[in-house]
């Protein structure tokens, strides 16, 4: 046997949720063709001795928005030096593609703000198809999959304004919807705190829901709050499953405010009686207590209707921001749990909370709030918390849950450097199987199997996420005594410890804070290698 890489002496832990077991792995031809004792028989061009190590599954990222990054940092540093080696792209509805003839690009790209971090990136692309081919065009590190946004969908065809979608614009996305699944998009996401998604009705849902199920493809939700009305919100998703049978995807699922701790395990009861009743549903998180939005989103959806331009000019009148102030009133978290961590061109406001900003100033914590995003609409960005330590541990250890780490890849240089990310970007899943194994929170095998095969389960992803052969060969080595998270909120751009090699299709691609260069990934169409395009 003629291999092109030969792993030798570790711990296999294949994804499957199964104990580690003593095994080599043999690779050829981006492919791993056997598991076992096969060192003696075989030659190798590259031998890695995994002595005292773990060898795993690539981590498959099921929630992230790397949909513009990629083009501009297509290395991916962040998300490959913590393994992850194919990534869910297109989450929380926030996509950028398809989009219909005619629709205002530029009013598209400024609602999903949060995604373009580079201004120089051109949009040259309307269909999902011709997306694809641009990302893999840029010859990205790690593999792709993606979600088409519900927000293009929307914005595209019925508009920025608070009105219903007519039967002819429901026929309009459930066509451009299909076009998109048919061209290899592993599902659909919503976002229903993103303006206009937040006008989205249930027959919207139900009519792109349809669409997905016919396909056999995911409906992933960001939820229409996370706070007071989690548990409708959950429910409304649940509803829509139960209508279509569409396979549904809660989307990093928590309560946030002090007084909605708890809710986690109530949502988790719903979510088990669904499964129970035979539909497919399953949770993904990240295992930090602070998410990561625009600060837009703070605001009442009725303040951001007519998109970015529309919103940021309301807030110069005296009589709106008196009832955004009112309706900021009884917030479940305070500005004093609010960070800001982006503002392009205002390095002097991130990184200190609302509160902290608003003392500076001598005003008011609302007025910085408003005029924050009067300056900078949905670029500018928070770290929000408000979480409890005892509902994550609830989501991650929930049999139906898999890690989505909500993050993006970025670099240390360049146009994805700029501001405060937050670290799950780099450090999800150092902290995940360190931190939260450490605990008992999951044992490794288990742990492992959420980052792995059970993510490409849920995005379809048939030929990744476990170490068996005929698999394709994205394969990470840990040093597991010495892994650990040390991306911090001051500190984000720090890669983990322990990683010790990330092979991308039989690639060696990065490892101790090393990249080595190789760009192997593959755009996967359908989700599945023999659709994937790499040029």
């Amino acid at each position: 046997m003629t291999l092109d890489l030969l792993i030798t002496g570790g711990t296999v832990v294949d994804g499957t949720g199964a104990d580690g077991v003593r095994a080599d792995v043999a690779v050829a031809d981006g492919v791993i063709v056997a598991v076992g004792g096969v060192a003696a028989e075989a030659e190798a061009a590259r031998v890695i001795d995994a002595a005292g190590k773990v060898v795993c599954p690539g981590f498959v990222d099921l929630h992230t928005h790397s949909d513009l990054t990629l083009l501009s940092a297509p290395e991916a540093r962040s998300a490959v030096h913590q393994g992850v080696t194919t990534t869910v792209i297109g989450n929380c509805g926030l996509g950028v593609a398809p989009l219909p003839a005619g629709a205002n690009v530029a009013a598209v790209r400024a609602a999903v703000g949060y995604l373009d971090l580079d201004p120089s990136v051109d949009w040259d692309w309307t269909s999902w198809s011709e997306y694809a081919d641009t990302l893999a065009a840029a010859r990205p590190s790690v593999n792709v999959a993606g979600l088409v946004g519900h927000l293009p969908l929307h914005a595209g065809v019925v508009g920025f304004e608070d009105r219903p979608a007519a039967e002819r614009d429901l026929a309009a996305m459930a066509y451009l919807l299909a076009e998109a699944l048919d061209a290899g998009a592993v599902g659909l996401s919503t976002g229903l705190m993103y303006a206009p998604l937040t006008f989205a009705g249930r027959a919207e849902l139900v009519a792109l829901a349809e669409v997905v199920a016919d396909h056999d493809a995911l409906f992933a939700w960001h939820l229409r709050d996370y706070g007071d009305d989690v548990l409708p919100a959950v429910q409304e998703a649940l509803d829509v499953a139960a209508a279509t049978g569409v396979r549904t995807q809660l989307s990093h699922l928590t309560a946030v405010g002090r007084r909605n701790w708890g809710s986690v395990a109530k949502a988790l009861e719903l979510i088990d009686t669904a499964r129970d009743e035979g539909l497919d549903v399953a949770v993904d998180m990240y295992p930090y207590l602070a998410g990561n939005a625009p600060l837009s989103q703070r605001l009442p959806a009725w303040a951001q209707a007519g998109g970015e331009d529309a919103m940021r000019a309301r807030l110069a009148d005296a009589d709106v921001v008196a009832r955004i102030r009112e309706a900021w009133s009884g917030q479940a978290v305070g500005w004093d749990e609010i960070t800001v961590n982006s503002a392009p061109g205002a390095p002097e406001v991130v990184g200190w909370t609302v509160t902290e900003l608003a003392a500076s100033s001598g005003t008011d914590a609302d007025t910085i709030a408003v005029d924050l995003i009067a300056r900078f609409g949905n670029a500018v960005s928070m770290v929000a918390g408000g979480r409890d330590g005892g509902d994550l541990r609830a989501v991650l250890s929930h049999p139906a849950s898999v890690i989505g780490s909500d993050g993006q890849a970025l670099d240390l240089t360049g146009p994805t450097a700029e501001g405060n990310p937050h670290p799950r970007s780099y450090g999800t899943y150092a902290r995940l199987l360190s931190e939260y194994v450490a605990d008992g929170t999951l044992t490794l095998p288990e742990a492992i199997r959420k980052c792995t095969s059970g993510a490409a389960h849920r995005a379809g992803i048939t030929d990744r996420g476990t170490i068996t052969a005929g698999q394709a060969a994205d394969i990470v080595i840990l040093d597991a005594g010495r892994l650990a998270d040390r991306a911090t909120f001051a500190d984000p751009r720090r890669y983990p410890a322990g990683v010790d090699t990330v092979i991308v299709n039989g690639e060696p691609t990065a490892g101790q804070g090393d990249h080595t260069g190789a760009r192997a990934g593959h755009v996967l169409r359908a989700g599945t290698r023999d659709k994937g395009q790499r040029p």
